[in-house]
Protein backbone atom coordinates (compact mmCIF):
# COMPACT_ATOMS: atom_id res chain seq x y z
CA UNK A 1 0.00 0.00 0.00
CA UNK A 2 1.18 2.79 -0.87
CA UNK A 3 1.70 6.44 1.95
CA UNK A 4 0.04 9.22 2.20
CA UNK A 5 1.02 12.68 1.14
CA UNK A 6 0.01 16.21 2.07
CA UNK A 7 0.73 19.54 1.07
CA UNK A 8 -0.01 22.60 3.13
CA UNK A 9 0.20 26.50 1.66
CA UNK A 10 3.30 25.46 -0.02
CA UNK A 11 5.07 28.15 -2.67
CA UNK A 12 8.16 28.11 -4.40
CA UNK A 13 9.79 31.34 -5.54
CA UNK A 14 13.06 31.76 -7.27
CA UNK A 15 15.78 34.23 -8.07
CA UNK A 16 14.61 36.25 -10.76
CA UNK A 17 17.96 36.79 -13.29
CA UNK A 18 17.38 40.26 -13.49
CA UNK A 19 17.03 40.20 -9.50
CA UNK A 20 13.67 40.50 -7.41
CA UNK A 21 11.61 37.98 -6.86
CA UNK A 22 9.78 35.04 -9.78
CA UNK A 23 7.00 33.52 -8.08
CA UNK A 24 6.77 29.58 -9.36
CA UNK A 25 4.02 27.59 -7.36
CA UNK A 26 1.32 28.57 -4.88
CA UNK A 27 0.31 28.48 -2.21
CA UNK A 28 -1.42 25.40 -2.84
CA UNK A 29 -2.55 22.85 -0.09
CA UNK A 30 -4.18 18.94 -1.07
CA UNK A 31 -4.06 16.05 0.53
CA UNK A 32 -3.46 12.65 -1.64
CA UNK A 33 -4.45 9.35 0.06
CA UNK A 34 -2.40 5.82 0.00
CA UNK A 35 -3.06 3.73 -2.89
CA UNK A 36 -4.60 6.38 -5.41
CA UNK A 37 -3.03 8.22 -8.41
CA UNK A 38 -3.14 11.49 -9.06
CA UNK A 39 -2.67 13.66 -12.10
CA UNK A 40 -1.72 17.04 -12.06
CA UNK A 41 -2.76 19.03 -15.45
CA UNK A 42 -2.20 22.77 -16.03
CA UNK A 43 -0.41 25.43 -18.77
CA UNK A 44 3.97 25.03 -18.92
CA UNK A 45 5.39 26.67 -16.42
CA UNK A 46 3.10 26.87 -13.84
CA UNK A 47 5.13 24.97 -11.62
CA UNK A 48 3.95 21.35 -11.79
CA UNK A 49 7.20 20.24 -12.14
CA UNK A 50 8.33 22.04 -9.35
CA UNK A 51 5.83 20.33 -6.78
CA UNK A 52 6.93 16.88 -8.26
CA UNK A 53 10.72 17.89 -7.17
CA UNK A 54 9.18 19.21 -3.61
CA UNK A 55 7.57 16.30 -3.04
CA UNK A 56 10.74 13.93 -4.09
CA UNK A 57 12.70 15.89 -1.73
CA UNK A 58 14.70 17.63 -3.97
CA UNK A 59 14.05 21.13 -3.64
CA UNK A 60 13.00 23.15 -0.54
CA UNK A 61 9.90 24.69 -0.47
CA UNK A 62 9.82 28.59 -0.29
CA UNK A 63 6.92 28.32 1.85
CA UNK A 64 4.91 26.08 3.74
CA UNK A 65 5.08 21.97 4.07
CA UNK A 66 5.05 18.75 2.21
CA UNK A 67 4.61 15.47 4.09
CA UNK A 68 4.98 12.17 3.45
CA UNK A 69 2.71 10.34 6.09
CA UNK A 70 3.36 12.22 9.49
CA UNK A 71 6.91 13.37 8.13
CA UNK A 72 7.95 16.29 6.47
CA UNK A 73 9.35 16.03 3.33
CA UNK A 74 12.89 17.84 4.01
CA UNK A 75 15.09 14.99 1.67
CA UNK A 76 15.16 12.24 -0.83
CA UNK A 77 13.68 9.13 0.55
CA UNK A 78 13.55 5.65 -0.23
CA UNK A 79 9.90 5.45 -0.04
CA UNK A 80 9.77 7.21 -3.34
CA UNK A 81 10.83 6.95 -6.89
CA UNK A 82 10.79 9.68 -9.17
CA UNK A 83 10.87 9.15 -12.98
CA UNK A 84 11.41 11.98 -15.42
CA UNK A 85 10.80 12.44 -19.08
CA UNK A 86 14.67 11.65 -19.84
CA UNK A 87 14.99 7.75 -19.20
CA UNK A 88 19.09 8.86 -18.48
CA UNK A 89 20.17 5.21 -18.80
CA UNK A 90 23.70 4.38 -18.49
CA UNK A 91 24.79 3.64 -21.99
CA UNK A 92 27.21 1.23 -20.72
CA UNK A 93 25.18 -1.37 -18.71
CA UNK A 94 22.61 -3.87 -20.56
CA UNK A 95 18.57 -3.54 -19.64
CA UNK A 96 19.08 -5.44 -16.49
CA UNK A 97 22.00 -4.12 -15.10
CA UNK A 98 20.26 -0.71 -15.59
CA UNK A 99 17.30 -1.64 -13.92
CA UNK A 100 18.57 -3.72 -11.03
CA UNK A 101 20.97 -0.32 -10.30
CA UNK A 102 19.07 1.09 -7.46
CA UNK A 103 19.57 -2.79 -5.94
CA UNK A 104 22.92 -2.42 -6.32
CA UNK A 105 23.68 0.55 -4.93
CA UNK A 106 21.20 -0.81 -1.61
CA UNK A 107 24.20 -3.46 -1.49
CA UNK A 108 21.99 -6.47 -2.82
CA UNK A 109 24.23 -9.29 -3.94
CA UNK A 110 24.59 -9.65 -8.07
CA UNK A 111 22.81 -12.67 -8.58
CA UNK A 112 19.75 -12.01 -6.58
CA UNK A 113 19.84 -8.24 -8.16
CA UNK A 114 19.58 -9.19 -11.59
CA UNK A 115 16.99 -11.92 -11.08
CA UNK A 116 14.75 -9.84 -9.21
CA UNK A 117 15.21 -7.20 -12.57
CA UNK A 118 14.85 -10.42 -15.00
CA UNK A 119 11.47 -11.01 -13.40
CA UNK A 120 10.51 -7.46 -14.21
CA UNK A 121 10.89 -7.53 -17.85
CA UNK A 122 7.46 -9.15 -18.85
CA UNK A 123 5.56 -6.74 -16.30
CA UNK A 124 7.61 -3.98 -18.21
CA UNK A 125 6.28 -5.13 -21.63
CA UNK A 126 10.13 -6.29 -22.81
CA UNK A 127 10.42 -9.19 -23.86
CA UNK A 128 13.67 -11.74 -22.05
CA UNK A 129 15.77 -11.40 -25.46
CA UNK A 130 16.23 -7.83 -24.61
CA UNK A 131 17.82 -8.17 -21.12
CA UNK A 132 21.00 -8.12 -22.46
CA UNK A 133 20.73 -5.42 -24.91
CA UNK A 134 22.47 -1.64 -24.61
CA UNK A 135 20.36 1.47 -24.25
CA UNK A 136 21.75 2.22 -27.81
CA UNK A 137 19.81 -0.36 -29.33
CA UNK A 138 16.90 0.19 -27.61
CA UNK A 139 13.57 2.63 -29.55
CA UNK A 140 12.35 5.44 -26.81
CA UNK A 141 9.47 3.74 -25.56
CA UNK A 142 12.04 -0.12 -24.50
CA UNK A 143 14.05 2.93 -22.65
CA UNK A 144 11.28 4.54 -20.69
CA UNK A 145 10.10 1.33 -19.81
CA UNK A 146 13.85 0.12 -18.59
CA UNK A 147 13.67 3.74 -16.54
CA UNK A 148 10.26 3.06 -15.00
CA UNK A 149 11.79 -0.70 -14.16
CA UNK A 150 14.58 0.91 -12.42
CA UNK A 151 12.43 3.08 -10.20
CA UNK A 152 9.77 0.20 -9.48
CA UNK A 153 12.63 -2.16 -8.78
CA UNK A 154 12.88 -0.50 -5.74
CA UNK A 155 9.52 -1.35 -4.44
CA UNK A 156 8.96 2.39 -3.39
CA UNK A 157 5.10 3.87 -1.94
CA UNK A 158 5.15 6.93 -3.88
CA UNK A 159 6.03 6.67 -7.57
CA UNK A 160 6.41 10.06 -9.06
CA UNK A 161 6.42 10.84 -12.48
CA UNK A 162 7.06 14.06 -14.46
CA UNK A 163 5.99 13.55 -18.02
CA UNK A 164 7.61 10.29 -18.39
CA UNK A 165 5.64 9.58 -21.44
CA UNK A 166 5.58 13.11 -23.28
CA UNK A 167 8.17 12.04 -25.92
CA UNK A 168 7.06 9.25 -27.26
CA UNK A 169 4.76 8.73 -30.61
CA UNK A 170 0.56 8.21 -29.70
CA UNK A 171 0.95 4.33 -30.25
CA UNK A 172 4.01 3.75 -28.03
CA UNK A 173 2.66 6.37 -25.04
CA UNK A 174 -0.96 4.66 -24.76
CA UNK A 175 0.59 0.93 -24.74
CA UNK A 176 2.68 2.33 -21.79
CA UNK A 177 0.06 3.86 -20.07
CA UNK A 178 -1.89 1.04 -19.63
CA UNK A 179 1.10 -1.20 -18.74
CA UNK A 180 1.50 1.17 -15.76
CA UNK A 181 -1.71 1.16 -15.08
CA UNK A 182 -1.97 -2.62 -14.67
CA UNK A 183 1.62 -2.70 -12.60
CA UNK A 184 0.12 0.22 -10.17
CA UNK A 185 -3.04 -2.18 -9.48
CA UNK A 186 -0.78 -5.10 -8.15
CA UNK A 187 1.77 -2.54 -6.62
CA UNK A 188 -0.87 -0.27 -5.00
CA UNK A 189 1.83 2.74 -4.79
CA UNK A 190 0.92 6.30 -4.36
CA UNK A 191 1.16 7.95 -7.94
CA UNK A 192 1.21 11.35 -9.21
CA UNK A 193 2.10 11.91 -12.70
CA UNK A 194 2.83 15.46 -14.60
CA UNK A 195 1.03 15.05 -18.03
CA UNK A 196 -0.16 17.47 -20.47
CA UNK A 197 -2.62 14.85 -22.26
CA UNK A 198 -5.96 15.13 -21.09
CA UNK A 199 -7.19 11.69 -22.34
CA UNK A 200 -3.91 10.22 -20.32
CA UNK A 201 -5.26 11.44 -17.17
CA UNK A 202 -8.74 10.63 -17.44
CA UNK A 203 -7.85 7.25 -18.36
CA UNK A 204 -5.10 6.68 -15.28
CA UNK A 205 -6.37 8.87 -12.71
CA UNK A 206 -8.32 8.83 -9.53
CA UNK A 207 -8.39 12.83 -9.75
CA UNK A 208 -7.37 15.16 -11.84
CA UNK A 209 -5.84 18.39 -10.10
CA UNK A 210 -6.02 21.59 -12.42
CA UNK A 211 -2.99 24.81 -11.90
CA UNK A 212 -3.56 27.88 -12.66
CA UNK A 213 -1.16 29.73 -14.84
CA UNK A 214 2.31 30.60 -12.82
CA UNK A 215 2.63 31.08 -9.79
CA UNK A 216 0.43 27.61 -10.04
CA UNK A 217 -2.77 27.30 -7.96
CA UNK A 218 -5.40 24.90 -7.86
CA UNK A 219 -8.13 25.57 -9.57
CA UNK A 220 -9.65 22.40 -9.68
CA UNK A 221 -10.09 18.74 -8.41
CA UNK A 222 -11.63 16.75 -10.83
CA UNK A 223 -12.62 13.35 -9.32
CA UNK A 224 -12.43 10.32 -11.87
CA UNK A 225 -15.11 7.79 -11.09
CA UNK A 226 -14.99 5.49 -14.13
CA UNK A 227 -14.92 2.00 -13.08
CA UNK A 228 -11.26 -0.25 -12.99
CA UNK A 229 -9.77 -2.01 -14.46
CA UNK A 230 -9.75 0.70 -17.27
CA UNK A 231 -8.84 -0.11 -21.26
CA UNK A 232 -8.06 2.06 -24.03
CA UNK A 233 -11.65 1.25 -25.36
CA UNK A 234 -13.28 3.46 -22.70
CA UNK A 235 -11.77 6.16 -24.40
CA UNK A 236 -15.02 6.26 -26.39
CA UNK A 237 -17.16 6.09 -23.52
CA UNK A 238 -19.86 8.55 -22.90
CA UNK A 239 -18.96 8.65 -18.86
CA UNK A 240 -15.72 9.10 -20.36
CA UNK A 241 -16.10 11.83 -22.80
CA UNK A 242 -18.37 13.64 -19.95
CA UNK A 243 -15.48 14.06 -17.81
CA UNK A 244 -12.47 14.59 -20.30
CA UNK A 245 -14.83 17.49 -21.27
CA UNK A 246 -15.00 18.52 -17.63
CA UNK A 247 -11.29 18.36 -17.42
CA UNK A 248 -10.84 20.29 -20.80
CA UNK A 249 -13.27 23.50 -19.62
CA UNK A 250 -11.29 23.39 -16.65
CA UNK A 251 -8.23 23.68 -18.34
CA UNK A 252 -9.26 26.26 -20.78
CA UNK A 253 -9.82 28.35 -17.84
CA UNK A 254 -6.95 27.76 -15.57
Amino acid sequence: MGAQLAVRDLSVEYQAPEGGILPALGPVTFDILPGSFICLLGPSGCGKSTLVRVLAGLQSATRGDAYLGSERILKPSRQVGVMFQDANLMPWRTVIENIALPLELSGVEKRERLETARHMLPGLGLGIEFAEAYPGELSGGMAQRVALGRVLIQRPEVLLLDEPFGALDAFTREQISIDLMQMWMTLHQTVVMVTHNIDEAVLLSDRVLVFSQRPGQITADIAVDLPRPRRIEDSYGEMFGRLAGQVRAAVKSA
